[in-house]
């Protein structure tokens, strides 16, 4: 099949998501409408006040390439700030086309799960109507009481690319976040296929922001913490996954064209609730921390009867 030149390997010479240092998030606004930001320090920056002229989505910044991501930063040193305190972040990316998960991923999750060490990744899909933001609820199924945690360093996609060698993997990256892979466990065991146990509303929670390549560093080399109510229940470092990110974008970009926007978690560590019998319960409190990018933080609520309205943080006036 005849792929475009913009999305063939040769052109990649000519696009790199390796400058500049920024943190890219999404704010709602208190009407609900959502705004790309930029992230300085303790404060954040509104691009649709600050750069009126740039994409107004995240997906469509990120595909205007890093010259786009350039201005956004230059109006982002001199616009107006919002304290991080007073605002409320959406999901970085609210409307990935493409939300892809990779399972069994660490040694230590394949003992547990009692799995053969794959030599292949297992990669699955996670309805993008599943994507959370940072901070918000996440709800404990009607229909089951399997609820299970699954911290991950995720990364998003910034080069509509296709047949991405490993060694150039770096160069699609728009950057890193945190993924908490929520899953029901026993829908995800009903048939071979886990789509339906990863997909509830609300269980694909992505945050804070995205780190740019160069700001983060090696992302192959981060610390990564699940707490449950300030317990610990994962810690692991991302030198342990069995495929590393620049080996999964050279895998699944041989199979499917990669977006702009579109979102991989790259596997969670062992100590998932299944292993231990301990699911998730209403009132506690997960939270995921990667060194490097930050902390998110969602508490388990019952899901909202059909038609009840679902309250969200908003940015302070």
């Amino acid at each position: 099949m005849h792929y475009p030149r913009y999305v063939r390997y040769s052109l990649l010479l000519d696009v790199s998501w390796e400058d500049p240092l920024v943190k890219l998030a999404t704010l709602r606004h208190s009407d609900g409408a959502l705004a790309p930001a930029v992230v300085l320090g303790e404060d954040v920056v509104d691009l649709t006040i600050a750069a009126p002229d740039l994409p107004r989505t995240m997906r469509a910044l990120l595909a205007a390439g890093p010259q786009a991501l350039e201005r956004a930063a230059g109006a982002a040193a001199t616009g107006a700030r919002i304290p991080l305190a007073r605002a409320a972040l959406a999901a970085p990316v609210p409307d990935p086309q493409k939300f892809l998960a990779v399972g069994l991923n660490y040694a230590d999750h394949v003992a547990e799960s009692g799995a053969q060490t794959p030599d292949f990744p297992t990669v699955f899909a996670k309805a993008s109507s599943c994507v959370n933001g940072p901070y918000d609820d996440v709800h404990l199924p009607r229909i089951s009481d399997k609820l299970d945690y699954e911290g991950e360093l995720g990364f998003v996609i910034g080069t509509r690319c296709r047949h991405v060698p490993r060694e150039r993997a770096h160069e699609v990256i728009a950057g890193y976040l945190i993924v908490d892979d929520f899953t029901v466990r026993d829908i995800q065991h009903r048939t071979g296929q886990w789509t339906l146990g990863k997909s509830f509303d609300t269980h694909g929670v992505i945050g804070p922001w995205i780190v740019t390549g160069d700001e983060l560093g090696d992302p192959h080399h981060l610390t990564i913490r699940t707490t449950v109510n300030g317990e610990t229940r994962q810690s692991s470092n991302t030198a342990n996954l069995i495929f590393g990110c620049f080996a999964q974008v050279e895998i699944i970009s041989g199979v499917c064209t990669l977006e702009p926007g579109d979102v991989i978690a790259t596997g969670t560590p062992g100590g998932v609730g299944a292993a231990s019998g301990r699911m998730l319960a209403a009132g506690d409190v997960v939270r995921v921390e990667v060194d490097g990018i930050g902390t998110i933080e969602n508490r388990i609520v019952p899901e909202p009867a059909a038609g009840e309205a679902v309250p969200s943080a908003v940015v302070a006036a």
